[in-house]
């Protein structure tokens, strides 16, 4: 006799680790409260489109994604980005500056996830606050004239906020995820794809190869239903080098080989060079020495780098979660000032 034979009483096999389901708004009710105006919309088309003329060399502008490692107070990042959006347009005619504005953050085993996660910071996981701090806030930069970047990590917050965005990321530790290769593929902004955390170059040439074909996958719509989503594929993807725990990849040789390797993957044979993590030894002070080394080989005349990435904000250093933070200083990854 099976043991189904001797079951007299249903037994439910679903959601069995499930708390709760917590009811979301839909991506257009988010939108329609926040809208991208029609202003809106060509700014972030127009900076979108020199991003991607910049990783093609259409453009010999040097690309710099700058900003905090994690955005936790939207007063301090607006704060922040009104003191870049002079500095991008003294600048302008040698760099294209896009604000980092990162929402959402990879936890190596536990932590605070990021804004749109938790925008209290208290374990109260108010999504629903969170993406509407999170798209105010990226309205409010635009109209500051200053394109943005964002790491892109859950699948479904994208069609929340990603028409505001100019230029994203996939990090190290989701660049192998199929998920998020298959995600890229249909975003409509130029995608970074980093390195993986031990250095290996070769997982972001393959992340950036998958994302620029066309894919079909689950997802949500814009009216938050399940759905199959069919794409077109992202010619726009380019990789990141941001060292591993072999330590840096900034020098010329590790840029040589990853060019080597783009190349050899029939990619466009341009990178960008993450100044932060590895590559700074973690320390960010060192940021800065990285930066003025690679500009300095760009200007001797060594190819294949087109951008820089660094962790910038009003205060230098981090500091834990708790009661008393210190305003504009990061609490994630250690920022320069």
């Amino acid at each position: 006799m099976s043991i189904a034979d001797t079951v007299t009483t249903a037994v439910d096999t679903a959601d069995r680790r499930i708390a709760a389901f917590r009811e979301l708004s839909t991506p257009d009710e988010i939108r329609a409260e926040l809208p991208l105006t029609p202003r809106r919309a060509a700014a972030v088309q127009h900076d979108r489109d020199q991003v991607a003329d910049i990783l093609a060399g259409r453009d010999d502008r040097l690309l710099l994604v700058v900003g905090p490692c994690s955005v936790h107070d939207p007063n301090a990042a607006l704060d922040y980005a009104r003191r870049l959006a002079p500095l991008a347009s003294r600048y302008a005619e040698r760099l294209k500056i896009v604000m980092r504005v990162y929402f959402e953050k990879p936890r190596t085993t536990v932590g605070w996830k990021g804004l749109i996660n938790d925008p209290s910071m208290d374990g109260s996981f108010d999504v629903e606050r969170g993406l509407r701090t999170a798209r105010r806030l990226l309205l409010d930069v635009i109209d500051i004239g200053l394109p943005v970047g964002c790491e892109f990590l859950e699948p479904t917050s994208p069609q929340y906020i990603a028409d505001a965005v100019a230029w994203g990321a996939i990090g190290a530790r989701t660049t192998e995820s199929q998920v998020h290769r298959q995600l890229a593929s249909g975003l409509s902004m130029p995608i970074g794809f980093k390195n993986g955390t031990d250095g290996n170059i070769q997982v972001a040439i393959d992340g950036a190869r998958a994302a620029a074909a066309p894919h079909s996958f689950f997802g949500v719509d814009n009216r938050g239903r399940g759905a199959v989503v069919e794409t077109t594929g992202n010619p726009d993807c380019h990789v990141i080098l941001r060292g591993g725990s072999g330590g840096p990849n900034y020098d010329a040789g590790s840029v040589a080989t990853a060019v080597t390797q783009l190349r050899a993957a029939g990619l466009p044979d341009r990178l960008m060079i993450d100044c932060s993590h590895a590559n700074s030894g973690k320390d960010h002070r060192r940021q800065a020495a990285v930066a003025a080394e690679v500009t300095h080989r760009i200007a001797a005349g060594e190819g294949g780098i087109t951008g820089l990435m660094l962790e910038s904000f009003l205060v230098a250093g981090a500091q834990p979660l708790g009661a008393d933070l210190v305003y504009g200083q990061s609490v994630t990854d250690q920022c320069m000032d």
